[in-house]
């Protein structure tokens, strides 16, 4: 072959190998879903999450494959996200899982437990401690597959029209509160409610409540709780963290090219971390305001947590002998917690207790 008949075929092949990865995305299927989320529009890190999630899909498959976030109650009940998804409605939803304790019990390992795992501990039992598969297992029974996608933090302990100084100020106490925290408190004495976000402050307003917990500060601002209930407590320890995900239909997930399930998983993971770095950015802001509005910062007496520590596990185990899967994932579950809690107080909890407080006297 001659020098010019060479050159000829090695431009022909780099024409063809360029031209290839063109050609497969033109040939990539024009795909569109709807998601349904449990927030409302209002909550802009919550609800834009989600919307994040759908756009950064749309930015991953050149338009191809566009998913439409729509905030909660306009396409699907806010509470009922799960159901729609199950049912094929939507094609998948951002909610928490422990919305749907009272389908079982065990969907509230996956967003949240009253003294559980704090966001990094999740993070690592998860993606390494064997959480994805019992959780993936749990929500395959629904129709679903799983992919975590934003976390709270710890979060705040709530709003209260009146001061909660002793285990006695908790009896018949109208609070509203999620997942498994509302079966901690019903055995302190409190009346628990589950309300979605949109209509939790009317709620507090007509006194249909006492008290109301939701996220923290940022959030808790938006919802304009110190308006009408000035005692703000901390810490959430039925919340040390608290993991959404977003929730797929099997049958749509199935369905999707592998490129289209990649952008999904890169979307949920730049998502997972995103949604806390941004509540600790606003949340120190969004505290200083509401203590500038009249918002009085007070902390669980320690025989509140003591009390709510003991009957916590009283759930857990009481819950373990009524549902076998809830009793074989607290199992797994608490052996880990435990082996977390030990290392966390050697560095992060020493490092804690006394750089804050340090920081603080200044």
């Amino acid at each position: 072959m001659n020098r010019r008949a060479l050159m000829g075929a090695a431009a022909a092949a780099a024409s063809v190998a360029l031209a290839a990865p063109a050609l497969a995305q033109t040939q990539m299927p024009e795909i569109r879903w709807r998601l349904t989320s449990s927030f409302p529009r209002n909550l802009d890190v919550l609800f834009g999450t989600a919307d994040a999630i759908a756009r950064r899909v749309g930015q991953l498959t050149d338009g191809k494959f566009r998913i439409s976030a729509f905030p909660g109650g306009e396409i699907a009940p806010p509470l009922a996200a799960l159901d729609a998804v199950q049912s094929g409605a939507v094609e998948c939803a951002h909610t928490a899982s422990y919305y749907y304790v009272g389908k079982d019990p065990s969907f509230a390992f996956f967003t949240a437990l009253p003294f559980g795992l704090n966001n990094r501990q999740m993070t690592a039992w998860w993606r390494h401690g064997g959480g994805r598969d019992l959780g993936n297992e749990l929500f395959r029974d629904y129709n679903c597959i799983g992919f975590t996608a934003g976390d709270t933090g710890a979060q705040m302990g709530g709003w209260f029209r009146n001061e909660v100084p002793n285990l006695q100020a908790l009896q018949g106490l109208k609070f509203r509160i999620a997942g498994f925290a509302g079966q901690v408190f019903q055995k302190l004495g409190a009346a628990p409610t589950q309300v979605a976000a949109a209509d939790i402050y009317p709620s507090l307003e007509r006194g249909t409540l006492d008290a109301v917990e939701f996220v923290g500060p940022h959030d808790d601002e938006k919802l304009g709780f110190v308006r009408v209930a000035r005692y703000y407590y901390a810490p959430g320890f039925w919340e040390p963290g608290a993991r959404l995900h977003l929730l797929v239909n099997q049958r749509a997930w199935d369905a999707l090219p592998d490129l289209y399930k990649h952008a999904i998983e890169v979307a949920c993971n730049e998502q997972d971390s995103e949604m806390l770095a941004k509540y600790d950015d606003l949340n120190p802001k969004a505290l200083r305001r509401l203590v500038a509005a009249g918002a009085q910062l007070r902390f669980w007496p320690r025989d509140i947590m003591q009390a709510a520590w003991r009957a916590a596990h009283e759930v857990y185990d009481e819950t373990g002998t009524r549902n076998a899967r809830f009793k074989r994932i607290w199992e797994a579950y608490r052996a880990y917690r435990d082996e977390e809690y030990q290392w966390f107080r050697v560095a992060e909890n020493s490092f804690d207790n006394f750089a804050y407080p340090a920081a603080a006297a200044r």
